[in-house]
């Protein structure tokens, strides 16, 4: 007899897990959204309309055997998920896959689950950004340098303004990686204001032109004509808040163990953003936990002990493009992460922010 492994979520490594396991056991994928949302590309999708629908890939073409149920999970225990809906969804194995949620337009906005709520948001946006001269980014995380990057792709002309709390550029990166990103910033003529913050918020909403001067905690004064915030992680954990399957940290994340499983529960997994793992909160170790859940659940499927181990490693990598064509970033090496050029950047990321693997993913064998 089948067994039933039932996902919730279907971001990065949720549809991983789902496409890997799909074969070997009764698959069902629950969310509340029509289509998987490449995260990587939506700041690409704010500036470039005619592009944006490379970030939406339906879930209907995901699985060939298994089924996707369009809702949210509000509670969940060992045996299973109860949804918005009242639905029961009974499981023999359980992975939890929710991810954590961020400010638009980095990730669409939650009451958008539609793929085209989410692209008329964009299009809206689009075009109060498009009549902006002057753009203020709070943060400069990867998400605040990389809406700057793909703004001065489309608007050379525009003057952006990044504002940050933080003494250091992206200080988990290696020093040469910070370099190269402060330099290509200053040859975009990109004013990076690090150590500052705003004494006040902006009188208007994020993404909504309107003229506006903001001081920062320095004493100096800017002018916008429009402003979005690129910080603020929220982990999906509501559903989990009841206690029924484990208790929280105080982060709002889920306690695992090395093979992924809930602390105390063999049959339930947890990945990405969701656990308590030390990694940061980024796509590609969401999809490598992935891989690991998948190994693990497919050898118990087959009656086979699940062996596959995460090791969280120091060694950051990451990808920080700046437009198709510039940034930098580091891979794991042998001896430790290693720096890459703004052309490695570009050909692992910055062209077309993963769209062909996504696309790949989302076809039906």
């Amino acid at each position: 007899m089948a067994r039933t492994v039932v996902i919730v979520g279907g971001g990065y490594g949720g549809s991983l897990v789902a496409k890997e396991l799909d074969a070997v056991a009764d698959v069902v994928l629950v969310d509340p959204r029509e289509a998987f949302v490449n995260a990587a590309g939506s700041l690409r999708a704010l500036t470039r309309p005619d592009w944006a629908a490379h970030v939406f890939f339906r879930y209907d073409t995901l699985l060939d055997r298994g089924r996707v149920i369009r809702d949210r999970a509000v509670s969940a225990d060992p045996a299973g998920v109860t949804l918005a809906s009242g639905e029961r969804v009974d499981a023999d194995y359980l992975v939890l896959a929710t991810g954590s949620g961020y400010t638009y337009p980095a990730k669409p906005n939650p009451g958008s689950t539609t793929t085209e709520a989410a692209l008329s948001d964009l299009r809206k946006t689009h075009e109060e950004l498009s009549g902006a001269d002057r753009v203020l980014i709070l943060g400069a995380g990867p998400v605040g340098l990389e809406l700057a990057g793909e703004i001065h792709e489309v608007w050379p002309a525009k003057r952006i303004v990044i504002v940050d709390r933080g003494n250091d550029l992206l200080p988990s990166l290696l020093p040469e990686v910070r370099a190269a990103l402060h330099t290509q910033l200053a040859d975009r003529g990109i004013d990076l204001r690090l150590n500052t913050g705003l004494a006040a918020p902006p009188p208007t909403a994020p993404g909504q032109a309107g003229l506006f001067t903001v001081t920062t905690t320095t004493g100096d004064r800017i002018e916008a004509d429009i402003w979005f915030r690129a910080f603020g992680v929220s982990i999906n954990s509501d559903y989990l808040t009841d206690g029924r399957l484990t208790p929280l940290t105080e982060r709002a994340t889920v306690p695992v163990t090395d093979r992924l499983n809930v602390v105390g529960h063999a049959n339930v997994y947890a990945l990405g953003d969701l656990t308590d793992l030390p990694d940061p909160k980024m796509a590609s170790y969401a999809q490598v936990h992935a891989q690991v859940v998948a190994k693990n659940i497919a050898a118990q499927v087959a009656g086979e002990p699940p062996d596959a181990v995460y090791t969280p490693t120091p060694d950051r990598r990451m990808l920080v493009p700046l437009g198709p064509h510039g940034g930098a970033g580091q891979l794991p090496a042998p001896h430790g992460a290693t720096a890459v050029p703004a052309e490695t950047v570009s050909t692992h990321k910055g062209l077309d922010l993963f769209t062909a693997r996504f696309a790949a993913r989302f076809t039906r064998n």
